[in-house]
C-alpha cells in the first residue's frame, strides 16, 4: 500500500510537471525570440537561445517609443484599479453576506446572471456615463469599473469569504460596539487575506493587460498604456518579430512575477469552500 501511494504521488507530480511545462514553454519561446537579431522571422524549429543573443532589442524599444511613459500609465491604472477593486468588492461582498437568506439568494443569483453579460454590451453605456461625468481621455475612464468591483465574480468571492467566517466573530464585534465599518475592517479583512490576494492578482491582470478600454476612451497619446504601445510597435514594422517579442516580454513579465510570488499564498486556502455553509 505504501509503495502504491508513492507511485500515485509520482504520477501526480509527473502530470503536474507536464501541465506546468505547457504554460511555461510559450513564455520561454517568447523570451528566446525577443533575443533574435532585429528583422529576423520566427525560427521554423525550436531555438532555445539565439547565438548571439541580441539584448540590445530592449533598449531599442525605448528609442522607438516612450515605453517608460506607457509603463508608468499602466502601473498607475493597474494599482489604482486593484486598490479600488479590493475596497468596493469587499464592501459589497461583506454587505451581501449580512442580508437575510431570501435577499441573499436573490442578489447572488443576480450577480451570477451578470457574469454572462458580454463586455461588448457595456462599451456604449460606459461611453455615455464617462462623457456625462467628464471622465473621457483620462485615468478615470480606465479605473472607473473598479468603483463597481470590476467584476461580479470578485464580489462573489468576497461574499463566499464572508460566509466562511463564523457568525460569532461578527456578533462579538457588534456587542463590543463596533460599527459596520469597524466590523468590516477588524473582522472581515484580516480573515479574508487569501481572497484579497486572489482578487488583487486577478484585478491586476485585468487592468494591466486591458487593450480595449484605452482604445475606446483615450485620445491623448501620452495616456496610452503598454498594450496600446505593443499595437503601435506592430504597426511601425509588421515584420520585426524580435522587437515585438521584446515588447511582449516587458508586458508579460510583471503579471508572471506577481503570480509567482502570490501562488504560495493562493494555494493555501480553498476560496470556494464553505459556499453552501450556514
Amino acid at each position: 500500500m505504501k509503495h502504491f501511494s508513492k507511485w500515485k504521488l509520482g504520477v501526480w507530480h509527473g502530470v503536474a510537471s507536464i501541465i506546468s511545462a505547457l504554460y511555461i514553454l510559450p513564455i520561454f519561446w517568447m523570451l528566446a525570440n525577443s533575443l533574435r537579431r532585429p528583422g529576423l522571422p520566427p525560427p521554423r524549429s525550436i531555438e532555445w537561445l539565439p547565438n548571439p543573443a541580441a539584448w540590445s532589442n530592449y533598449p531599442r524599444l525605448l528609442e522607438l517609443m516612450p515605453f517608460g511613459r506607457y509603463a508608468f500609465n499602466s502601473t498607475v491604472v493597474a494599482f489604482g484599479g486593484v486598490a479600488l477593486t479590493l475596497l468596493t468588492a469587499s464592501w459589497a461582498g461583506f454587505a451581501l453576506a449580512q442580508f437575510s437568506q431570501r435577499w441573499r439568494r436573490r442578489w447572488v443569483g443576480a450577480s451570477i446572471g451578470l457574469l454572462v453579460v458580454p463586455i461588448t454590451a457595456l462599451w456604449l453605456p460606459r461611453l455615455v456615463i464617462y462623457r456625462y461625468f467628464n471622465l473621457l481621455d483620462g485615468y478615470g475612464s480606465l479605473i472607473a469599473p473598479a468603483v463597481m468591483g470590476t467584476s461580479p465574480l470578485f464580489i462573489l468571492l468576497f461574499y463566499w469569504a464572508a460566509r466562511r467566517i463564523p457568525l460569532e466573530h461578527f456578533e462579538a464585534a457588534r456587542l463590543e460596539g463596533a460599527s459596520a465599518w469597524q466590523v468590516w475592517w477588524q473582522v472581515m479583512v484580516p480573515l479574508s487575506r487569501a481572497t484579497l490576494l486572489a482578487v488583487g492578482t486577478l484585478a491586476f491582470v485585468i487592468y494591466w493587460g486591458d487593450f480595449i478600454t484605452p482604445l475606446l476612451y483615450l485620445k491623448s497619446e501620452e495616456l496610452y498604456t503598454l498594450p496600446i504601445a505593443l499595437q503601435q510597435l506592430y504597426e511601425m514594422n509588421h515584420s520585426n518579430w524580435p522587437l515585438m517579442m521584446a515588447g511582449a516580454v516587458l508586458i508579460t513579465f510583471p503579471p508572471v512575477v506577481l503570480f509567482a510570488i502570490a501562488q504560495r499564498y493562493l494555494l493555501r486556502d480553498d476560496l470556494f469552500a464553505g459556499f453552501y455553509e450556514r
